[in-house]
């Protein structure tokens, strides 16, 4: 094969041919006026440097170091291999079809590209692929013509040239490798903060999920709680930390403590995102979060909630209609300086609510707004229990393994219970008046309920003595209105006092001459468990309850 005829149709060569051909001086026109012949002598005797279209072509590609090798022909016969080509891979015989005679392209994919080029005349780039010989290149393909060029597909060639490109594909291959590891870590340190199972609250079914985002730094600070807080009642918790990676996971875990902590106080839910919002701007001035607080009180029907931020609260109520939360009740935790506020929503028998993050509605080409709309037509639609709806919602809103943000999804449903299951949740009630009378009167009322749900009479007798002591406390140190209420679930009894007075009682240890003191340790002693908390009209509550035995709760 004739190298020379290829090198005057290689890219540029006759560009760079027809630029000389244009410079060349036109002959000297010396007239009047001219300058004199004397400076028409003068030389420069700087030596003479050969252009690059004297050079020979192959003498330039057989001491480049990347690999170069010439093909022509539909079939791609082989013209030409350099010294590094033959270095890598070995003797190429010249003039065989490359199928046979060049196998590590074959093993690269690139025979399709060879075809493409050839075709279109366009050359093409493929980075950093990984040859034969363990090592990474990337490779241009370049058209080029035979002769004048006319010969049509068939007297075009392409010439491949490989760039040694292993080092930086280690390199990227490192860097990989280390953001793997640091997601990994994260996504780990997530789900560990993360509740590794939910709370399972008497009056409501409930089931969330987590999916990490798919991209190397999509771990973000996204986190759920369900929290029981005695009582009957239940705190449902989610929030979304801003930011990706370790720090927005772990300040996600010291609010998420918190939030248990603060929980325990049994504060209504703008209180509770008050002190949040202070923790979080000690935790970090720069690092701002949104949340939704709500509690459920089966006695209430109601979902009252508490908003930093953070997007509607989802609910549909037993006959398929999808209500939203009003709109957030203040800043996101953090900003400091904002009173919240507590709203409410109805949250019946036979209701679903859904608490969300905004990687579920969020996308780059559509508004909040049309994601949120969206969710509410996927809940209208989606029936079952709880971890079908999760699922379910997540499926409708394209949640993939790749999404590019995380998401977290908690579904609450309040069941409407009838037949059998009804005889396990009983209500009863007293409104209590002053007097000798109020004590006698709430022990006959208590004595008759729990003996018409047929407890045992040692759980019979410690609920009187529970209910004696709580109406006690109340006439003694509380004010109208009073009322006792009575309540038992599946798994409980519940025994409640209210009462106008705020002032919340504490356990104490009585002296042997105290004539009060006594009626608080009694029931704690007695008890399951027992708080107290203010109401939100003014006023306290203080209940006890007591664990059913297993066979009288089912």
């Amino acid at each position: 094969m004739n190298f020379t005829r290829w090198s005057a149709r290689l890219p540029g060569t006759q560009r760079r041919a027809a630029a000389r051909t244009e410079q060349t001086t036109s002959p000297d026109r010396r007239g009047e006026g001219s300058v004199p012949a004397a400076r028409t002598e003068l030389i420069d005797e700087s030596p003479s440097v050969p252009a690059v279209d004297e050079l020979r072509v192959r003498e330039v590609l057989d001491r480049v170091p990347s690999l170069v090798a010439l093909v022509h022909g539909p079939d791609h016969r082989i013209a030409y291999v350099n010294d590094a080509y033959t270095t890598a891979f070995g003797v190429r015989p010249l003039g065989k079809r490359a199928r046979e005679a060049l196998p590590e392209l074959d093993a690269l994919g690139l025979f399709p590209l060879l075809d493409q080029v050839q075709r279109s005349g366009k050359p093409r780039t493929v980075k950093s692929r990984k040859a034969p010989d363990g090592r990474s290149y990337t490779f241009t393909c370049t058209p080029v013509a035979q002769g004048d060029g006319k010969g049509g597909s068939d007297g075009r060639g392409v010439l491949v040239f490989a760039t040694d490109v292993t080092d930086h594909a280690e390199a990227a291959e490192r860097l990989r490798a280390s953001e793997r590891r640091q997601r990994e870590t994260a996504v780990t340190l997530q789900r560990s903060l993360l509740p590794q199972e939910l709370e399972e609250p008497d009056d409501l079914r409930v089931a969330a999920t987590y999916h990490p985002g798919g991209t190397e730094a999509a771990v973000g600070g996204d986190w759920y709680d369900v929290i029981t807080l005695g009582g009957g009642r239940t705190a449902l918790v989610i929030g979304d930390v801003m930011g990706r990676g370790v720090r927005a996971a772990a300040v996600m875990g010291q609010l998420r403590t918190a939030v248990r902590a603060y929980a325990r106080l049994d504060l209504p839910p703008h209180e509770v995102l008050q002190l949040l919002d202070g923790l979080a701007a000690e935790i970090d001035a720069n690092q701002i979060a949104t949340c939704a607080y709500a509690v459920h009180d089966p006695n209430e029907g109601k979902l009252v909630y508490a908003s930093a931020g953070h997007l509607p609260i989802l609910v549909r109520d037993e006959n398929g209609t999808v209500l939203r939360a009003d709109e957030p009740t203040g800043p996101p935790l953090g900003t400091g300086g904002w009173m919240h506020t507590s709203g409410s929503i109805p949250l019946g028998p036979g209701s679903t609510a859904v608490l969300y993050t905004d990687g579920l509605v969020e996308r780059r080409d559509a508004d909040l707004d049309e994601g949120i709309a969206a969710l509410e037509r996927a809940l209208a639609g989606a029936t079952g229990t709880p971890q079908v709806v999760c699922d379910r919602l997540v499926r409708s809103a394209g949640v993939t393994p790749d999404h590019d943000d995380d998401v977290a999804v908690l579904v609450l449903q309040h069941p409407a219970r009838t037949g059998p299951d009804s005889e396990l949740f009983r209500n009863a009630a007293l409104e209590l008046l002053g007097g000798v009378e109020a004590a006698p009167r709430a022990r006959a009322f208590a004595s008759g309920v729990l003996t018409s749900w047929r407890f045992p009479a040692d759980l019979h007798d410690l609920g009187v003595l529970a209910t004696s002591e709580l109406v006690a406390n109340s006439l003694q140190h509380g004010t109208p209105p009073m009322r006792l209420r009575l309540r038992r679930t599946d798994r409980r009894l519940i025994i409640e006092v209210t009462d106008g007075d705020d002032h919340l009682p504490r356990r104490r240890r009585a002296e042997p001459g105290d004539e009060s003191g006594r009626g608080i340790a009694i029931v704690a002693t007695i008890a399951s468990n027992w708080g107290c908390r203010r109401t939100p009209g003014g006023g306290k509550a203080v209940w006890c309850e007591f664990a059913l035995p297993r066979t009288q709760a089912t």
